[in-house]
């Protein structure tokens, strides 16, 4: 058997460090985030402060992972000969790639006129169809709740301004 190098089978830290680096960014962000005087808890940093710990724990805990347990690599073009060896390939799923970045576009370029429940509700529905769901009005049902309960959350809890669309006559 062949020496492999330690980075053999260990690509997947790209994902932690790309999550590290996002994170990084927005801590920086908040960090020079001018807050008032006297704003009253939560404020403006405190959600943005969860997601920062959030995602060091994760790029951590990905860290870990991908160092205890590297991914098993086919390095014979060929496949493994033994037919009880699974051959291992490296793809990308360009469906699941579409529905996520299209519904990405679709709320980007829809949030204004639509609002944040009704365009929200679309691109986690996308996103649960490019993940592989095949119950449609299940994650319709799902996304208008969850994208509602976020609504609520953030227009009326903590009185930030998200978009109302035509749902409030805020076309």
């Amino acid at each position: 058997m062949t020496e492999r190098g330690f980075w053999h089978g260990r690509s997947g830290l790209v994902v932690p460090a790309l999550l590290a680096a996002w994170t990084t960014y927005l801590l920086l962000g908040v960090l020079t985030m001018e807050v008032p005087e006297g704003t009253d808890f939560p404020g403006p940093r405190f959600f943005p402060n969860i997601l920062i710990v959030a995602g060091y724990v994760l790029s951590a805990l990905l860290v870990l992972h991908y160092l205890r347990s590297p991914e098993p690599v086919d390095t014979d073009p060929a496949g493994p000969q033994d037919a009880d060896t699974p051959r291992w390939r490296t793809f990308t799923d360009w469906r699941a790639v579409a529905w996520c970045v299209g519904g990405f576009l679709v709320f980007a370029l829809t949030i204004e006129v639509l609002g944040w429940i009704v365009a929200a509700a679309v691109l986690f529905w996308c996103v649960a169809r490019g993940i592989g769901s095949t119950r449609a009005l299940f994650d319709a049902s799902l996304a208008l709740v969850v994208s509602s309960a976020v609504y609520l959350a953030f227009a009326q809890g903590l009185g930030l301004n998200l978009p109302a669309g035509f749902l409030l006559g805020g076309m």
